[in-house]
């Protein structure tokens, strides 16, 4: 009995162990995307970048290209909901599944700049090197906006290190709590609007760029709705009256009626 109890332990430690083994896995997949995702937008430091050479006609480029942001956009949202994750965690243990959603995310991204499709042409073409320098600034400003934004909360929590750390030492997931620190105060979406900057904040913006800043503030706007949604029915009042204070995406517009 008492062999069997340890025996039991030990797979229970492992499991355990396992657990955390992926979930930092995923966080380092992570971490490599985030990072090839600032120089693909950027155009730097990687050997496939948005503006790269064409390599096919216009039509299949554009139909290429809003595809593979079409996927990422369902996946990205779809996995989110409380409905598929109640699915999800009958297959997936929960203390993986956040982590499992930052590793299919971040798949996503991996497979968007692989078969990425360059069109080319020039929209602008700011040549002044003041200009430019001013632009890369704030481009750089957008992308230390997403990640300070996400420190601001639980950085850990939104990319499933704190579920795993918690399984390792046998602790019970506590939700996050509902704050608005910092950003939070001046916009209710300070990652989405860092992305915003940079997506479109660009000294030369071509046809290829154009239709990725175009179609990714779109699916922002969207993605944005449904997850104002479920934190409207997980936090209720607390979030209704913040939306009527607090503006989504651009600070100091105004707030339409909680929307």
């Amino acid at each position: 009995m008492v062999t069997q109890t340890t025996t039991s332990t030990q797979h229970s430690q492992l499991a355990r162990m396992a657990i955390f083994a992926y979930g930092v896995m995923c966080y380092a997949v992570f971490f490599l995307t985030f990072s090839y995702f600032c120089g693909f937008v950027g155009n730097f430091l990687v050997p496939r970048s948005i503006d790269s050479a064409p390599l096919v006609p216009l039509g299949s480029a554009v139909m290429i290209n809003l595809g593979l942001i079409a996927l990422f956009g369902v996946q990205h949202s779809v996995m989110a909901r409380k409905g598929f994750k109640r699915w999800w965690t009958q297959f997936v243990p929960k203390p993986m599944e956040r982590s499992t959603y930052v590793l299919f995310s971040s798949l996503c991204l991996l497979n968007m700049f692989y078969f990425w499709q360059p069109i080319g042409g020039n929209i602008w073409h700011v040549t002044s090197m003041p200009a430019v320098v001013i632009m890369y600034t704030v481009f750089a400003i957008g992308w230390l906006t997403v990640l300070g934004s996400s420190f601001l909360l639980n950085h850990f929590d939104l990319f499933g290190l704190r579920q795993v750390w918690l399984c390792l030492r046998g602790q019970e997931y506590t939700p996050m709590k509902f704050t608005t620190p910092m950003l939070y105060k001046f916009v209710r979406h300070p990652l989405y609007c860092g992305l915003l900057l940079a997506f479109w904040v660009t000294p030369r913006m071509t046809m290829t760029h154009l239709v990725f800043a175009v179609a990714t503030t779109a699916y922002i706007l969207l993605g944005s709705r449904f997850e104002e949604k479920d934190l409207k029915q997980e936090f209720g009042e607390a979030y209704a009256e913040y939306q009527r204070r607090v503006p989504m995406l651009i600070p100091m517009m105004k707030p339409r009626g909680g929307n």
